[in-house]
């Protein structure tokens, strides 16, 4: 629960602001969004699609650590076979073992993403479409299927996990190997302290890494359907957005992303890292 109440409290306030400068254009800044929703919709408004990612960011965590702790020990396999003295990985396979994390993830995060999105993004007050998430679920897969509708974006949601996980895992891992190595001590030695600071690290660059993905899945998974659809797929939503906007397009809400992505981050490997040296 440690990591599910850091999300939620330090996480969500920053996530609708993020995704409001992704998907409109009607906020110059990530202050003037965050004032406005304040003053239009209240300060609950901030935590409108906690629910879903609340339920199921438990499974998130065990699946990515789950996944990439999987493919490490296969490299190890690996490794060990083809020289028994060197079993440990290279960077590059700490990278394809967060990618392989990231795609795991995948099945679930992009529905839950998607309808925390909607939640978030709808209009307030009487105009809104969803009553809640499992209204949300209902609606969505009744567009156009579970497949079309439900886990609409899945393909750049993909691609963004699969470079998102694969640059935490890599991150942290270089920087707890470094900090080993330069102190002449072992991995569990390293403080709480500076596991916490790694891991927020491992956030930021987790963030700069795939945020581009990120703006063009919130975009096509808070697109119309029928004809209110505008973009006909990925590329077609990075060609849009890339001629209405440039290369700036792909960066909006990058500001609060960062913010956010410290303080969560830090607490899940501290955690995480704590239990694994608490079970040995």
């Amino acid at each position: 629960m440690t990591v599910a109440n850091a999300y939620m409290n330090t996480g969500q306030p920053f996530d609708i602001v993020k995704v409001r400068l992704q998907t409109s254009s009607q906020y110059p800044n990530a202050l003037d969004c965050a004032t406005r929703i304040f003053k239009d919709e209240g300060p609950a408004a901030f935590y409108k699609g906690t629910l879903t990612p609340l339920i199921g960011i438990g499974a998130c965590v065990s699946i990515q650590f789950g996944a990439f702790h999987w493919a490490r020990r296969r490299f190890e396999v690996s490794n060990t076979a083809s020289n028994p003295l060197s079993p440990g990985l290279s960077y590059g396979q700490y990278y394809l073992s967060g990618a392989f994390a990231g795609i795991a993830n995948s099945v679930i995060s992009g529905p839950i993403e998607h309808v925390r999105i909607r939640l978030q993004t709808q209009p307030h007050g009487a105009a809104r479409l969803y009553s809640g998430p499992i209204d949300c679920i209902r609606k969505l897969s009744a567009h156009e299927g579970v497949l079309k509708g439900l886990y609409r974006g899945e393909a750049v949601t993909i691609l963004r996990e699969a470079q998102a996980y694969g640059v935490w895992f890599l991150t942290f891992e270089y920087l707890m190997n470094a900090d080993a190595a330069r102190n002449g001590i072992e991995r569990k030695e390293i403080s709480s302290l500076k596991v916490a600071g790694y891991g927020g690290l491992a956030g930021e660059a987790l963030w700069l890494a795939s945020y581009p993905f990120d703006v063009v899945k919130s975009k096509m998974q808070s697109d119309g359907f029928g004809k209110d659809m505008r973009y006909k797929g990925m590329r077609d939503c990075f060609a849009q957005t890339y001629k209405a906007e440039g290369m700036r397009g792909f960066w909006k809400g990058i500001g609060p992303t960062l913010l956010r992505a410290m303080p969560v981050s830090a607490g899940t490997f501290a955690v995480v890292e704590a239990t694994m040296r608490f079970l040995g």
